[in-house]
């Protein structure tokens, strides 16, 4: 029962927290960029997202910690606990240490990199020394948000960020209503995720009984983040190459102003992404906990479970942004970024669903530590992608970088996660397949009949009719889903494994005795 509960409130408070950001980043999107112009608006972008290459620094040690913190709390080694927090804390320090040398340098020639205006120019430094501070401040605060998740407090975790979001959305509001720039707009933007830290470290030292000190640093545990990073190390870099290089690209060989275009439509695709991984985060601490007790059906379930919980969230969002997602944009930031944004938002979309629906499986192979082989691969996709996107956008533009994105990752999603995620937990494609994605599959087609039906009637260009389109649809497919739950379709998985084929025993040869027998 406590840990149904305690799935209960991670999933609730997950949703809850993500609505928050959502419902926060349409209102504050198009607030934010008609006060500050396509430029400068394509400049905020560019530098976070320049800044957000300081993910790769973290080396992996983030989710090393959620791995060994849900193992040795799910064993009771208190001890090997300890070490593990205290080693990844030295590693995490260092790290920010060294992120705020490159900061410091960097910031001097952050305009001569990308096409940015003139005027723009002092700006863009001080935005990038300011950005890039805070990552790095950020980056020893960060072992306590990983401690959390590893003890499956999700809730902590979201409670926390919903507060300091929607305080963070009327401190910019208040700004930029008396005046205030870009600088000042980064600056709430950066300061607040550190206080947020900081409250979530008091939170963990009053749930762990932590010790610190030089004497709790552990080769042996450094060996286990190191050998368990190296793979997520190489994931984490096909994730920026994946997603995080588009900006760069487009800020590099078109202009800022059309980093605006293309960040809309990306926006989007991010909230259905945000929607699903809050539901999948919670199955790297189940898997490990599973994998440390030896728990083979468990892990199996999960894997299942946690696949078949993501599409029917991916399903129903790709569907409404297909149907809707001119009027979507329309209604967010203006009918005059329509033509363009949308057809990116449908070349980063089918291939995003894909990737969605499968949300649960590289979060059980980090969860039982075997994710190496993921990590080639996806370095392979992400290598990829950069070189289309820069082939590619010279040639088609925007929509050009999304196809450059779009194609290696419908060959991942679709050829390679399904077989190998088979095969490591012995399960039959087949059956998975059926499991995982019948269900929900067959809950969708009503909703998109309706949206569609809805949608001839009549065309929707403001929030208002949007909210009457999504209302009714979402109403449908609520019934639908409380159907299935009611009557215990949901949660019913048919067999999975590998069974070998029987054969035949040998007949044995008739002894003398049996004969006479």
């Amino acid at each position: 029962m406590r840990t149904k509960v305690l799935l209960l409130k991670n999933v609730s408070s997950s949703w809850f927290g993500l609505a928050t950001n959502i419902v926060v980043g349409l209102l504050l999107s198009p607030f934010i960029l008609h006060h500050l112009g396509d430029s400068a608006f394509g400049i905020w972008i560019l530098i976070f997202s320049l800044t957000g290459y300081y993910g790769i620094f973290d080396l992996g040690i983030r989710s090393s910690v959620v791995r060994y913190v849900a193992k040795f709390h799910a064993t009771n080694d208190t001890e090997r606990l300890n070490k593990v927090i205290n080693t990844s804390l030295f590693l995490y320090t260092a790290i920010g240490a060294l992120a705020l040398l490159v900061t410091v340098v960097g910031c001097w020639s952050v305009d001569s990199w990308f096409r940015i205006p003139p005027e723009f120019s002092t700006t863009a430094r001080w935005l990038f020394l300011m950005v890039g501070s805070a990552v790095a401040l950020g980056f020893p605060m960060g072992v306590f948000n990983g401690i959390l998740e590893g003890l499956q407090r999700f809730y902590i975790l979201n409670l926390t960020n919903i507060f300091f979001t929607v305080l963070r959305a009327v401190l910019i509001v208040a700004a930029l209503n008396h005046g205030y720039g870009l600088l000042t707009v980064a600056a709430i933007t950066v300061l607040l995720p550190l206080l947020t830290s900081l409250v979530r470290a008091g939170l963990v030292l009053r749930i762990l009984p932590l010790r610190f000190g030089p004497r709790q640093l552990d080769r042996s545990s450094l060996r286990d983040i190191v050998t368990y990073s190296s793979a997520t190390f190489m994931i984490m870099i096909a994730y920026k190459l994946r997603f995080k290089t588009d900006e760069l690209v487009i800020g590099a060989f078109l202009s800022s102003a059309a980093i605006t275009y293309f960040a809309i439509a990306d926006r989007l695709v991010d909230y259905a992404s945000d929607t699903v991984g809050s539901l999948a985060q919670i199955v790297v601490p189940m898997s490990s906990h599973s994998e440390a007790r030896g728990d083979a059906h468990n892990l199996r379930r999960i894997f299942v479970m946690g696949n078949r919980g993501c599409a029917l969230v991916a399903f129903p969002l790709a569907a409404s942004l297909i149907v809707l997602g001119k009027s979507i944009i329309e209604a967010w930031v203006g009918p005059r970024y329509v033509a363009t944004s949308y057809p990116v938002l449908l070349v980063l979309l089918i291939p995003g669903v894909f990737k969605l629906s499968q949300g649960a499986s590289p979060r059980v192979l980090f969860g039982m530590g075997k994710h190496r082989i993921l990590g080639f691969v996806t370095l392979m996709e992400g290598i990829t992608n950069l070189i289309l996107s820069i082939v590619l956008v010279r040639r088609f533009g925007i929509f050009g970088d999304a196809l450059g994105t779009a194609l290696p990752l419908t060959c991942t999603t679709l050829f390679f996660f399904p077989r190998h995620l088979c095969r490591v937990l012995e399960v039959r494609l087949g059956a998975f397949l059926r499991e995982a994605y019948l269900l929900p599959l067959s809950l969708c087609v009503p909703l998109v009949a309706v949206m569609l039906g809805i949608r001839h009637w009549f065309v929707p260009h403001g929030y208002s009719q949007l909210a009457f389109q999504l209302t009714v649809a979402g109403a449908l497919y609520g019934a639908e889903v409380l159907w299935v739950m009611r009557t215990r379709q949901l949660w019913k998985v048919g067999d999975l494994v590998h069974r070998p084929r029987r054969t035949a025993a040998p007949i044995a040869p008739t002894t003398a005795l049996e004969e006479k027998a």
